[in-house]
């Protein structure tokens, strides 16, 4: 292995020679990344540059997903080197570092940067940032999962994948507070998926305030049109709408406009139902509208669930 450095450097020019030990190397990201091209000046001008903003850009994609300031760094935390070349080789070689003063550094190598491994590539540079910036092993999986996270379309269809999991009930011994609270959570500002609109759906039932105490002393729940014929001769089922019509716009905003019309017309219908003033037909023609806006939110989710799927 000795040898190799010798018989390659007697089939160089000696300009080839002197470029080859004065590599420079270009730092990129606040001094995180650096790349070096052990290869021929044609090559690194045609490799250095997008393989340092291929990393940098990785990088601060990161930063701004984990919400952290961009830090400097005096030693790079990822340290690219490229090769010559010269085989189509798709690998991509990667080990942590420690260096004497206990910073931690990722290692990369690309032999043969035309052909290398992009996928991998990227998630070693993942790897490498959680190790020189957050102090973090990452395996695979968990530099797929950090990936996924720092863009807001992937992190919000993991976070779709879950709850659809845990309503139907296939997350058992999981927090259900966390999912309860995951419900609520506006995953894609202005957009509504198919699974939001039918959750805010399951939402439009009343309860009364103790389950001890169930309305009319039969219901423990009731629709909302099964509320309307009966809340006149019931006081707890007209507080419970009038708990309701606040929250409900809650869980319809922020999930585009025709849901966020609909909350606002399933609250209306609430506060109606709790003043206890309109008669039944007109609470009726309410609920209706409400019903009506709910279907247009729901078939335009569909739609664009599907074009997501194409």
């Amino acid at each position: 292995m000795m040898l190799a450095v010798p018989v390659l450097l007697l089939a160089l020019t000696r300009s080839e020679i002197i470029e080859r030990f004065t590599m420079p190397e270009m730092t990129k990201a606040s001094g995180l990344v650096e790349v070096v091209a052990d290869c021929s000046p044609a090559m690194r001008r045609e490799y250095q540059g997008p393989v340092a903003d291929f990393v940098a850009g990785t990088c601060r994609q990161l930063y701004f997903s984990e919400n952290i300031r961009e830090m400097k760094f005096a030693k790079p935390g990822i340290l690219v080197f490229i090769g010559d070349g010269k085989t189509n080789d798709t690998t991509v070689v990667s080990s942590p570092k420690t260096r004497d003063d206990g910073t931690k550094y990722m290692r990369i190598y690309l032999p043969s940067p035309a052909y290398s491994d992009v996928w991998k590539f990227r998630l070693e540079t993942i790897k490498g940032f959680y190790l020189a910036v957050k102090g973090e092993t990452l395996n695979d999986e968990g530099a797929i999962e950090k990936f996924r996270n720092s863009f807001p379309e992937l992190r919000a269809a993991d976070e779709y994948a879950k709850l659809d999991a845990w309503r139907n009930g296939d997350m058992g011994g999981h927090d259900d507070e966390y999912f309860l609270k995951l419900d609520r959570t506006v995953l894609i500002p202005g957009e509504a998926r198919e699974s939001d609109v039918l959750s805010f759906a399951s939402k439009l039932y009343l309860y009364p305030a103790n389950f001890s105490f169930p309305f009319c002393g039969k219901h423990r729940a009731l629709s909302f049109r099964g509320a309307i014929g009966l809340a006149k001769e019931s006081l707890s089922i007209r507080l419970a709408a009038a708990t309701r019509f606040s929250g409900i716009v809650v869980h319809g905003g922020g999930r585009g406009e025709n849901l966020a019309k609909a909350a606002d017309a399933y609250s209306l219908f609430l506060r109606e139902l709790a003043a206890g003033k309109k008669t039944e037909d007109e609470l009726g023609e309410l609920l209706d509208k409400a019903d009506h806006l709910l279907s247009i939110a729901l078939d335009e989710a569909r739609e664009k669930d599907r074009e997501r799927q194409q």
